[in-house]
């Protein structure tokens, strides 16, 4: 086992344990709700093979889905980004940085891309979540409100993360 896979199954651990034992006790104005656990995928190499990018996205979620109770919510969302994860890369990163990078870091890409990256990721996990959660329209803006503030403090969160946990 290579050093990289022992850094990965750290950031993997310490993923699930921060969100099940801190954030998943944050409920601010019963509304806004950090899901951090994403990071993982998030920081995960661009060269993942697909099928196993695939693979971790799904035990990340069933994880979290054990711990929290609800079963596949998480595996659903999780599955969903590591699904459209690789087309993103695509839409907002040119081939030649693909293959000169090897991890989407602020200190690798820039802060700017890094933003747009986990933008995007965070939204379409965090929209599936929630209206998944909620099963219905019947409440959509309170679900679409849920969807932007928890995603608005996901993001400084996992940005945070880039800032204290992995400088240079």
């Amino acid at each position: 086992m290579g050093i990289s896979t022992l850094k990965y199954l750290l950031i993997f651990v310490v993923s699930v344990l921060l969100q099940v034992l801190i954030f998943n006790n944050v409920l601010i104005l019963r509304v806004i709700a950090p899901f951090v656990y994403i990071l993982f995928i998030v920081l995960l190499p661009f060269d993942t093979p697909r099928s196993l990018l695939l693979f971790l996205s799904l035990a990340l979620g069933i994880t979290i889905d054990m711990f929290t109770n609800t079963p596949g919510v998480h595996a659903s969302a999780s599955l969903l980004i590591g699904f459209l994860r690789p087309g993103i890369l695509e839409l907002i990163t040119s081939r030649e940085t693909l293959e000169s990078v090897t991890t989407p870091r602020v200190n690798n890409m820039g802060f700017h891309w890094f933003v747009t990256y986990v933008t995007f990721l965070v939204i379409v996990h965090h929209l599936f979540l929630f209206f998944i959660e909620a099963f219905t329209f019947q409440g959509f803006l309170i679900t679409l409100l849920r969807v932007v503030l928890s995603s608005v403090l996901s993001i400084a969160l996992i940005l945070l993360s880039q800032f204290l946990i992995f400088r240079n």
